[in-house]
């Protein structure tokens, strides 16, 4: 008998596991219901009502302990607005995962949230199961992505370097937001395919 060499799928025990999620709505009840939803799934959840405070959080890690997993985070925010905090994380390098949360449903609205750095884009009104199966996805992109190397790929004078999310052009570094850096990745390994306006947002 054919014995076949499958990968280990994590589980849903194994991707909750000591993972710390950060919310960050300016709207009470809403708020309350994501962190319920996520604490009866085990994730550890910390919360923020504007931007300025989910940064301090963010940039104090190290002094107060946190160390958060993955960033849920509204637009519409007080003091430092969603957009502006996605951009600046990314700008830092932060590697967080994003989940934006917008009643905005537009496609330049998601191709916009996403462009600056967010890895999903969330609609209101939504479902509590879709958060957390996007949370969950979210989650096992990253446990698979940490869990083998990736070869340097090339494509003339271009590099990618997939470990670090880094592009070098004739050996100079090029600054790209993690979705700009998903979709090079997809041209170069497909450079013969047509891709839709849809698919590639849904990338």
């Amino acid at each position: 008998m054919l014995a076949l060499d499958i990968p280990h799928s994590p589980s849903a025990s194994e991707l909750t596991k000591a993972k710390q999620v950060l919310v960050v709505e300016d709207e009470e009840l809403i708020r309350e219901m994501i962190v319920l939803a996520l604490e009866e799934e085990g994730y550890e959840v910390l919360t923020a009502s504007d931007g300025a405070t989910a940064l301090t959080m963010l940039q104090d890690s190290d002094q107060t302990g946190y160390s958060v997993d993955l960033l849920i985070l509204d637009l519409m925010l007080p003091q430092v607005n969603g957009l502006d905090l996605c951009r600046l994380l990314r700008y830092r390098g932060n590697p967080i995962p994003i989940m934006i949360l917008s009643a905005k449903a537009s496609e330049t609205d998601r191709v916009l949230g996403l462009e600056v750095g967010a890895d999903d884009y969330l609609t209101k009104p939504f479902s509590m199961r879709e958060l957390i199966a996007r949370c969950r996805a979210l989650f096992r992109r990253q446990h698979l992505n940490g869990m083998t190397p990736t070869p340097v790929q090339q494509f003339r004078e271009i590099k990618l370097y997939p470990q670090e999310c880094r592009v070098t052009v004739r050996g100079e570094d090029v600054n790209l937001s993690p979705k700009e850096f998903r979709l090079l990745e997809l041209f170069i390994n497909h450079p013969r395919r047509v891709w839709s306006r849809e698919q590639l947002i849904d990338q």
